[in-house]
């Protein structure tokens, strides 16, 4: 059997950290997902797909993603079935995830939300973003001298480690 889910797209609400009872994170959040084409009445189709990560890469998740940003997950997708307060049968599907990468550099993220005034205002495949300036428009961060180096500065390195 093959259960494997690969997903990118923006988170649609902060993530929400909890810990269970053995003090085991446990992280929820929403993806907005474009489907790439739209309906017949011209308007963009968007699913939205809940993700559940755990341990440290639930820790991992909630200090570096935020509402808006773009985000790669690889998991399985799960349901589960459990009973409300009134008695009704209810499931969920969603998908557990293995790994949660980043799915655009802090410069383009913060031109994504320059672009939405820091908010989500509609999802948006990143059409929004600066484009990169060429290598003659970067200053670098330190000057070296001619020659002495076969090694050049990165245009687009914001310095920004996120560990």
């Amino acid at each position: 059997m093959l259960n494997k889910a690969i997903l990118m797209g923006r988170l649609t609400r902060d993530p929400e950290l909890r810990h269970t009872q053995s003090n085991m994170a446990v992280c929820s959040f929403s993806l907005a997902i474009d489907r790439g084409r739209k309906d017949q009445n011209g308007e963009r189709q968007t699913d939205f797909i809940d993700c559940v990560a755990w341990g440290r890469q639930a820790e991992f998740v909630a200090q570096w993603f935020t509402k808006g940003s773009m985000a790669i997950v690889v998991g399985r997708i799960q349901s589960r079935r459990w009973q409300d307060q009134n008695g009704n049968n209810r499931t969920a599907i969603e998908v557990n995830c293995d790994e949660v990468s980043f799915g655009e550099t802090k410069k383009s993220r913060d031109a994504y939300n320059a672009g939405n005034q820091g908010g989500f205002g509609g999802y948006d495949n990143g059409s929004q973003m600066r484009p990169e300036p060429a290598a003659s428009q970067v200053t670098p961060a330190f000057d070296l001298p001619a020659g002495d180096s076969d090694f050049q500065e990165l245009a687009d390195d914001d310095g920004d480690v996120p560990f």
